[in-house]
């Protein structure tokens, strides 16, 4: 096979070994917290030569996907998240690749780093893929059987000076990579994920702003970002982008210095918060990274004047969600901004329900909106409102 030629040419130059790599196939499961770091590895993996083509991401979540390929799998009881794993592990395992990249993740990339006590991973998540893993080898070992190299890297990424260390040791054998190569290609990776990012945080200043032009009220969805996976989430979000409402997700608010100054900057000169990142004045046990992220968003929803509803999504038996849920409601309700709830979602798709809590959800947009996007305008600061917004305001007058 291929991949074992390319671990045994140990003495092959740079360049060469590069070049071995060009047609090495990666997969990797579309699962968890690779949806808020899949752009690293992306990068990652393109700096080691591992070309685009053959870096395979599985599909999105269903329940046709577990019950082809991860039924009788399952070693531990746990989140419908983490179960679905081996849905994801065992349709790669279809596809001819090489390599099977499932990182154990122990802390996250957040924007939220330095401002909070960790940005810890759910220990559950973490460990999910040793965990699925073994429903994998305890009758056979069927990656040995395929030829598939299973890697499965702990990695820091609150820590990211750790990031070589770490995937070196994981990848110098299996893609006879140097230090070097690995620590340039995780500089890469962080680099193309910080380019992602800062996208998505453009593209939702554009949807906040058109709805200020608009006047138009706008949703945050609060949620762990594997909920934007349509198979965990349920595309909640959609049914609210058919009913003409612009969505916006916690992960990837706008945080641009004109925003955070008006939203916050009076809360930071009162010596309320450190800085417009700081939770401290809500949430004391601050080492989630996902659970920071919610908390922060509702802050934000809180403040800001055309996000007039919030809705949360939470999995079944989330054990990190569950001590959110009073306090996240009473942020966001404080400033009278609407609140719902989507909890315990699970592996049955509850079509039927969420149809008519989106009709009802979308009753009392409609009639309170106006209301709560005049009452939070007048609860800001007009001197610190962004020059954008300004103009857009002035216009509407004029």
């Amino acid at each position: 096979m291929l991949l074992l030629k390319v671990f045994k040419k140990r003495t092959a130059s740079g360049g060469d070994r590069r070049k071995q790599r060009e047609n090495i196939r990666v997969g990797i499961p579309k699962f968890l917290n690779i949806w808020s770091t899949h752009r690293f590895w992306i990068g990652f993996l393109k700096s080691l030569g591992i070309k685009p083509k053959n870096i395979i991401f599985s599909s999105d979540t269903s329940e046709e996907q577990y019950r082809e390929f991860g039924k009788g799998r399952i070693g531990m009881d746990s989140c419908y998240p983490v179960k679905a794993l081996a849905g994801h592990i065992g349709e790669l395992l279809t596809k001819k690749i090489d390599i099977l990249l499932v990182p154990m993740i122990y802390s996250l990339p957040s924007f939220l780093r330095g401002h909070v006590v960790d940005s810890l991973s759910c220990t559950r998540v973490a460990m999910a893929p040793e965990n699925i893993k073994a429903g994998f080898i305890k009758e056979e070992n069927v990656f040995e059987k395929l030829g598939v190299r299973y890697v499965s890297p702990f990695v820091s990424f609150a820590e990211p000076h750790l990031l070589p260390k770490q995937l070196y040791e994981a990848f110098k054998d299996v893609l006879n990579v140097s230090y070097e190569e690995v620590e340039r290609a995780v500089k890469e990776g962080l680099e193309e994920l910080e380019r992602f990012n800062k996208k998505m945080r453009k593209k939702s200043r554009e949807i906040l702003e058109w709805c200020a032009k608009e006047n138009h009220p706008c949703i945050l969805i609060l949620a762990r970002p594997y909920h934007m996976d349509p198979g965990i989430g349920h595309e909640i979000d959609v049914e609210f982008q058919n009913c003409g409402y612009p969505v916006v997700w916690g992960q990837y608010l706008p945080i641009d210095e004109d925003i955070l100054e008006w939203l916050f900057g009076r809360e930071v000169e009162e010596g309320v918060i450190k800085s417009p990142f700081d939770i401290s004045d809500v949430w004391v046990s601050s080492y989630s990274a996902n659970t920071n992220e919610i908390i922060w968003g509702a802050k934000f929803a809180a403040r800001f004047p055309w996000i007039t509803a919030v809705v949360r999504l939470s999995s079944y038996e989330c054990g990190m969600d569950q001590p959110t849920y009073t306090p996240v409601q009473k942020i966001v309700e404080a400033s009278g901004t609407l609140y719902f709830k989507f909890g315990d979602l699970d592996e049955t798709k509850p079509s039927g329900s969420v149809k008519i809590r989106v009709e009802t959800i979308d009753y009392y947009v409609k009639k309170y909106s106006k209301e709560i996007i005049e009452r939070k305008l007048r609860m800001l600061d007009p001197s610190r409102m962004p020059e954008s917004f300004r103009k857009i305001l002035y216009n509407q007058l004029t």
